[in-house]
């Protein structure tokens, strides 16, 4: 038998580089979206055992805030998910209210909510000043 000749290991070029890097921003986007979507529409609001007063603001201040920093990250523009997205918070709590039997609908949640989304968006400012990244962002 004849052996193959082992082709010499190339590194990925920099297109390579870049289409990884933006499937992965999308993928941990979706999953975002995954955890932000069962956090809000479970029919019995998640469990947090051992958790003292208001800690369900803070579980929806970081699903928001992870939601927005992964969807920017993604490359969505800010011009019109932001919008969607503080849409989506105050939408949520009516439609917990009325279509969700076991779920409440909660002003402050959607303060909370809201409160996320700005995070989300000072925190995607702030990474896109970092010098660490050197990967050009279109700015929205």
């Amino acid at each position: 038998m004849l052996a193959r000749p082992v082709a010499p290991h190339r590194p990925p070029s920099s297109d390579e580089h870049s289409l990884f890097r933006t499937t992965a921003r999308r993928a941990l986007f979706l999953a975002a979206l995954a955890g932000n979507l069962v956090v809000l529409y479970a029919p019995h609001p998640p469990a947090t055992p051992g958790a003292g007063a208001g800690a369900d603001k803070v579980v929806h201040a970081v699903v928001f805030a992870v939601l927005v920093l992964t969807g920017l990250r993604a490359g969505l523009r800010a011009a019109w998910f932001v919008p969607v997205v503080l849409a989506h918070a105050l939408t949520s709590e009516i439609v917990q209210e009325v279509l969700l039997p076991e779920r409440q609908g909660d002003p402050w949640d959607a303060l909370a909510d809201v409160v996320g989304t700005a995070l989300g968006v000072a925190a995607h400012r702030w990474r896109r000043r970092s010098p660490s990244d050197s990967t050009p962002v279109a700015r929205p």
